[in-house]
């Protein structure tokens, strides 16, 4: 009586007070023990029983395996209690024998589970229900139809759990098919009605899609429970309709009245995107209130709903104020840490994880090598490879898969290569991340050598592996080589339906130089979404057809297509490229007004396209304040102040930078570099190369080098210049001669000109940048033989130079002038204004400067040729164009002449006006007769 209510204290001094026990005597008490969950006590008092001989009963066994079971922590206890059943004979006890099956299957020995099964003389329903909830809870729901198939065909029937089991599995399999046959074995047995069963058709219409006919069973219930409420909330959660799952939560609150973690935890896992956060909140405030914020399931919930909103700082302080934690918690902080880009945070995590004891399985070490992106995360990429040996992960298939990627990812493909020859199974994903790897390397003939490999040895090919290849396919002669062979294999592999596939073989052809068959491509298709037009949009730009890039983008908008994050990034970055500011603000606006202000890559974006608009002072504006600013954006602040001639802004913006915390990238020194050159810093600029590996371990690339030589030529150190190109940690490219090539015309150096010009038609023999410089560097010494060889020899090859040209943008309308161009509609007027312009400086002493005028022709012929420079008919223009007083904007696709500046400093200095010109290196502001760069550009 006492033991049946709960009453052990006073049930067990009874029977230490019994004169007699018998064996249903002990057998009473221990059941006891277990019914009130004192399992340990209960299994020290079978072995006082087992000591004195008393035979404990069959029904006393099974309560006591089950009890090992829910101890949690009590399995070495349930396999004694297992050799006792074996010794005792007691196996042949359905119940007993079953309860050892699901014994194995609570602490995960499925296998054990099944050999105790096949070795039972006797199963029933029971018995088969709990070898599935096994493999139900191991994550194997087509083992678990299978067994129903087996139980099926020992004509045993199921009953409600069982069935409960198998439509759960059916949904997990998004078997449709399957689901239909067991919806009628259902129906058949007459288990409909049973809520368990319900709960799971529920669960199983929301796995497979079909929110529909969840609704309405769950419309249909007599009776419904928690679960069949968390079932119907999951059911839309999964399937991404946000709304009704918080309608749902609703509901439940005033209607059923009953919450649990498990309905948080539901809810919470839509919440997870930067749209819902403000409702995401809310429910962790009622998560506090409700008391769930100590049940680690809700608190890892809460964490993935962070991190897929990106708030990484949130997501942590919610990690510091758990009561407890379990590797869950651990694991989904440092995936949150990668994907918000704290690399170096994630890693922390790790050690601390490490030495607070916790054992870190292959969810920490794949999220710790994801984390290890560049070649500065080597060495700690290394270690990570060390601590996945000594802890036996290697051969775990995702491991293996994340060390391809990680070395791939640093560019370590000879190592990323030994480990996927070195793994025991060689998967699509395995091949994929080499590929890949090769692919972002650029080393197309590895990558389709990897390919080749990867198909000889049976691997069956994905849409990944397709988008992968295409990726390394960048030069024209990649295009025939490559390129149209693979586009052939897509067709006849099936691919070609595939939208990922299709979007890459638009880029494919777009970077090879094929654009016309990227336009193909594209206007053969019927079905276009928001990613097809975005590589759209990247092919236009990859050729730099800006204008056509902000066509498409407009075309977007008129057929109704929400245009993303890509899409703005992509149109602002045509409108900064073209210098068209009013282009720029409606697509900056139309990005706020769709709730996009707050994204790193439009916001960026906006504030570089100010910037190379020639509006600083906006670009500055939009820029967050140091302590909040990341990386791209403390860039684009260097760069804007280096292109707008603020070279002691560049070095105090970069000095701000590191003293904030914030480590600079190979971006950051391009900048700086840059405008250490064009400001004239050379000694400062020389130091903060020797800064990029020294200071903060970053390997140097080619383009800092091309600065250093830049910034050594333009200050007539070329000697040096040269020097250091033969001692440079890599092969020359076309950008490091040519950098060189263009300061010996500066200076006039014709035996390093030379030089330079023949390492550089070496490498670009098509360049028409080689033969303009060598021709103007000998007009510029007067060796007027060698530039009618260079120009004859242009003509032989056919090749033409880029022409000058600069343009005024107003309101809605461009105006282009070319070198002496007479096409405008204001022609006559403008070329008027010139000669007023002419006169009014040079009677504020402009003196021509005719070295710049490259032409074997007398000085006035070259004075006249100076005044037909397209500049300067942009400037008559804008001058007589725009009301007084008003800043007046040119933009120039080349480099300003020496003379050009000189007119424009007497123009803004004779007119009072402003003067703002954008060339293709950098913006010149003249204000009262005075240059932004100093004469030194």
């Amino acid at each position: 009586m006492y033991t049946k209510f709960g009453r052990v204290k006073p049930a067990r001094h009874l029977f230490d007070e019994m004169p007699v026990r018998s064996e249903a005597s002990w057998n009473t008490m221990m059941s006891g023990l277990v019914r009130v969950g004192l399992y340990r006590e209960g299994v020290g008092f079978f072995k006082d029983m087992c000591g004195l001989g008393v035979r404990p009963s069959g029904f006393v066994i099974a309560s006591l395996v089950t009890a090992c079971g829910r101890g949690g922590c009590m399995f070495k206890e349930g396999v004694q209690v297992h050799g006792f059943v074996v010794k005792s004979g007691l196996l042949s006890d359905v119940y007993v024998s079953t309860a050892v099956l699901h014994l194995y299957g609570v602490y995960g020995l499925v296998s054990c589970s099944r050999k105790v099964f096949e070795e039972m003389p006797v199963r029933n329903v029971v018995s088969w229900t709990s070898l599935m909830v096994g493999y139900s809870d191991k994550g194997d729901p087509e083992e678990v139809i299978d067994i129903y198939k087996g139980m099926r065909g020992e004509g045993v029937g199921c009953n409600e759990n069982s069935m409960s089991l198998v439509i759960s599995s059916c949904g997990l399999l998004k078997d449709e098919s399957l689901g239909c046959q067991i919806i009628g074995e259902v129906i058949k047995s007459g288990l409909e009605r049973k809520l368990a069963v319900e709960n799971s058709l529920v669960s199983m219409f929301g796995n497979m899609g079909n929110v529909d006919y969840a609704k309405y069973i769950f419309d249909q219930m007599s009776e419904r429970d928690t679960i069949s409420w968390n079932s119907i909330a999951a059911a839309y959660a999964q399937n991404g309709h946000c709304e009704e799952s918080l309608w749902v939560f609703h509901l439940m609150r005033h209607v059923h009245d009953e919450v649990n973690s498990t309905t948080v935890s539901t809810l919470l896992s839509v919440l997870g995107h930067v749209d819902y956060h403000r409702w995401g909140r809310g429910i962790h405030a009622l998560v506090v209130k409700m008391g769930f914020d100590s049940v680690v399931c809700v608190c890892n919930t809460l964490l993935r709903m962070y991190a897929g909103a990106g708030r990484s700082e949130e997501a942590e302080l919610v990690f510091k104020q758990m009561p407890a934690k379990d590797l869950i918690s651990w694991n989904s902080l440092m995936a949150c840490f990668v994907e918000d880009g704290r690399s170096l945070d994630a890693l922390e995590l790790l050690c601390s994880m490490i030495r607070t004891g916790k054992s870190a399985n292959y969810v920490s070490f794949t999220s710790a090598l994801a984390a290890c992106f560049s070649h500065e995360f080597l060495d700690k990429g290394r270690i990570l490879h060390g601590l996945v040996m000594v802890t036996g992960l290697f051969d775990n298939q995702i491991i293996g898969n994340a060390l391809v990627s990680m070395y791939g990812k640093i560019g370590e493909m000879s190592e990323s290569r030994r480990v996927l020859l070195q793994m025991p199974r060689l998967d699509e994903v395995a091949w994929n991340a080499l590929i890949g790897g090769y692919a972002e390397d650029e080393d197309t003939d590895n990558a389709l050598e990897a390919f080749r490999t990867m198909r000889m040895k049976g691997v069956p090919a994905n849409y990944i592996t397709v988008v992968s290849v295409l990726g390394a396919c960048l030069t024209p002669g990649d295009l025939h080589k490559h390129g149209k062979p693979l586009h052939a294999y897509i067709v006849s592999a099936g691919f070609e339906s595939d939208e990922h596939v299709k979007n890459s073989l638009i880029t494919m052809y777009a970077k090879c130089g094929d654009l016309s068959s990227s336009h193909d491509l594209f206007n053969r298709l019927e079905n276009r979404n928001i990613i097809t037009w975005n590589a759209m949009l990247a092919a236009n730009a990859h050729h730099g057809h800006g204008e056509e890039v902000l066509k498409l983008v407009s075309k977007m908008r008129s057929l109704g297509l929400n245009l993303d994050q890509f899409s703005f990034s992509e149109g602002l970055s045509a409108a900064a490229k073209l210098a068209v500011l009013e282009e720029g603000q409606q697509l900056h606006g139309l990005a706020v007004k769709l709730g996009f202000e707050q994204d790193c890559f439009i916001f960026n974006a906006a504030a570089d396209m100010y910037n190379k608009c020639g509006e600083l002072n906006e670009a500055v504006k939009m820029l967050p304040p140091s302590v909040n600013r990341s990386l791209p954006s403390w860039n684009i602040l260097i760069s804007a102040f280096g292109r707008h001639g603020y070279f002691e802004k560049v070095c105090e913006t970069f000095h701000e930078m590191v003293e904030s915390g914030t480590k600079p990238g190979h971006v950051t020194f391009v900048s700086l570099l840059t405008a250490c050159s064009h400001g004239g810093l050379v000694d400062q600029g020389l130091a903060y190369y020797d800064m990029i590996a020294r200071d903060f371990g970053i390997k140097p690339a080619i383009e800092h080098c091309v600065c250093v030589i830049d910034l050594l030529g333009r200050s007539g150190r070329l000697a040096e210049a040269e020097t250091f190109i033969s001692n440079m940690p890599m092969k020359p490219n076309d950008l490091v001669w040519r950098s060189l090539l263009a300061s010996c015309k500066i200076h006039g150096d014709l035996d390093r000109g030379r030089r330079a010009a023949e390492h550089l038609s070496k490498l670009e023999p098509e360049d028409d940048s080689v033969y303009v410089l060598s021709s103007n560097m000998f007009a510029t010494t007067g060796r007027w033989e060698d530039v009618e060889s260079v120009r004859n020899q242009m003509g032989f090859k056919n090749i033409k130079k880029k022409q000058a040209c600069s343009w005024v943008k107003q309101k809605d309308k461009v105006s282009k002038f070319g070198i002496g161009d007479r096409t405008h509609p204001q022609t006559l007027e403008i070329y008027k204004k010139l000669e007023d312009i002419k006169k009014l400086i040079k009677e504020s002493g402009y003196v021509a400067d005719t070295s710049g005028a490259l032409q074997d022709t007398d000085e006035e012929q070259k004075e006249q040729n100076l005044w037909n420079h397209s500049e300067r008919l942009a400037l008559a223009y804008a001058l007589m164009s725009t009301p007084e007083g008003c800043t007046v904007r040119i933009f120039k696709n080349l480099r300003i002449c020496s003379d050009c500046h000189s007119v424009y400093k007497f123009v803004s200095k004779v007119v009072g006006r402003r003067i703002v010109l954008r060339d293709q290196y950098r913006f010149h502001h003249f204000e009262s007769g005075v240059c932004s760069c100093k004469d030194y550009w």
